[in-house]
């Protein structure tokens, strides 16, 4: 989507800049890889190719053809794990090659291996000395970064700026989270609140996607803060899962997994899915995307993910359990699309294990708890700021009907200046009804 190719342009932006600070430019090619690195590796003279290991299976093939086309060019490979805490190969190789299916498997895993390398150090000027840059001349012509026309996307469909990408604006995110010590060891994700204004998370995951922010440098400097801290918080804070360093294991967690299991994003195929006959509805998958459900809180949520690009976990949970199990019977592949087009942070692993997860497809099995679409939001917004702020149409009924506006009278719907059914839709299911549905149709 276009915010997502947006925070990409900024970090690559970001880059070149850093770069030039150190007499050096990022140059931006563009292309079919097969056809790419053999014209760059006979102009440029190239003798050493590197790059960071990849865990996708399409992400893999195409790093196992491109080293196989520098060895054909007499060009070294040299290929560093750096996107995750571990390698995720080698974790593998401890389980048999076959991913851990628990959380608590994989810390067990883990132990072996002792705490994530910490990283590198940042370049230097120093560290270029003797390097010298590549078509000066031509960079801008040829090897710019560009635009988002030249990407294929309209610059008027990107929403407001408010996750710029790239390593300075990463890192200057962390700095000032690790100001708050307090709440950097007392964090728990189940407690944060999915209908807060100001996000009540740490909004680095896009970030840690695009590589702006080294996942290990976000470690390590937890672990500083957990280490200065043992006197003030017994045992350093919070513990895994639910602590800042735990969500890095989730992380990892289903980087494992998506990894380690075949067809991961898919049902058919994937030995841990659930085989599930979803219900095939567009009119009703149209009306989730857009936010027309007729449900403020979930319309809400798939507001703010369309404009922003970002939405809190707990309200991702909402959305994925209306659409798949709780409400829609709509399969959660297709979920998987529309959040792969508009979050940020789509993350391949990521995405696909946490829809297995919320539709009850794998990993979670109390299938029975559903969100409720009008009772989940009021538990940290009674009052419906969040709904006012995102689906303005609704902004002035009062608190009682802001969550369930088709129950209000008619005179209410009038003096609010919105007539549910006209300006705003009816719920297209009824969840009690629903919701026992498809209970039985889990079982």
């Amino acid at each position: 989507g276009a915010n997502a190719r947006r925070f990409l342009l900024d970090s690559l932006w970001d880059l070149d800049g850093n770069l030039r600070k150190m007499g050096s430019r990022l140059l931006v090619a563009w292309g079919c890889p097969q056809e790419v690195f053999p014209r760059l590796f006979h102009a440029w003279r190239t003798t050493r190719l590197t790059f960071e290991v990849d865990t996708e299976p399409s992400a893999r093939r195409r790093d196992a053809a491109v080293a196989e086309l520098a060895a054909q060019h007499g060009v070294e490979v040299i290929q560093e794990v750096s996107h995750t805490l571990y390698d995720t190969q080698r974790v593998l190789a401890l389980n048999d090659g076959k991913a851990p299916l628990t959380y608590k498997h994989l810390q067990k895993l883990l132990v072996s291996l002792g705490p994530p390398e910490k990283p590198v150090p940042a370049l230097t000027q120093e560290h270029l000395q003797g390097c010298h840059t590549l078509c000066q001349l031509s960079h801008d012509t040829n090897y710019d970064v560009p635009t988002l026309e030249e990407l294929g996307q309209d610059p008027n469909e990107v929403g407001p700026h408010l996750y710029p990408g790239g390593e300075t604006a990463a890192l200057a995110r962390l700095d000032t989270l690790m100001e708050k010590t307090t709440w950097v060891c007392s964090f728990k994700k189940p407690e944060t609140e999915p209908t807060s204004l100001i996000p009540s998370t740490t909004v680095l995951s896009p970030h840690l996607k695009f590589g702006c922010l080294s996942v290990r440098t976000f470690w390590w400097r937890l672990d500083e803060i957990y280490q200065g801290v043992r006197w003030l918080f017994w045992g350093g804070g919070e513990k895994p899962p639910v602590s800042l360093h735990g969500q890095l294991l989730w992380r990892e967690f289903f980087y494992m997994a998506g990894a380690g299991i075949p067809n991961f994003d898919r049902m058919v195929g994937n030995p841990i899915c659930l085989q599930v006959n979803w219900d095939d509805n567009p009119q009703h998958l149209h009306a989730w995307r857009e936010g027309r459900t007729g449900y403020p809180f979930i319309d809400s949520i798939m507001t703010q993910l369309r404009t922003e690009g970002w939405i809190h976990h707990l309200a991702r949970h909402a959305v994925a359990c209306f659409l798949t199990r709780g409400d829609l019977w709509i399969s959660w592949e297709e979920g998987l699309k529309v959040f792969e087009e508009l979050l940020l942070d789509a993350d391949w692993s990521l995405n696909a294990g946490n829809w297995l997860w919320l539709s009850g497809s794998a990993f979670f099995h109390r299938y029975f708890h559903v969100y409720s679409p009008v009772a989940f939001g009021k538990k940290t917004d009674q009052d419906g700021a969040y709904i006012r702020k995102y689906l303005p149409i609704l902004k002035d009924f009062p608190a009682e009907y802001i969550y369930e506006p088709w129950k209000a009278p008619r005179a209410v719907q009038e003096r609010a200046g919105c007539l549910v059914g006209t300006h705003y839709p009816q719920p297209i299911v009824e969840h009690g009804v629903v919701r026992e549905r498809n209970m039985g149709r889990m079982k």
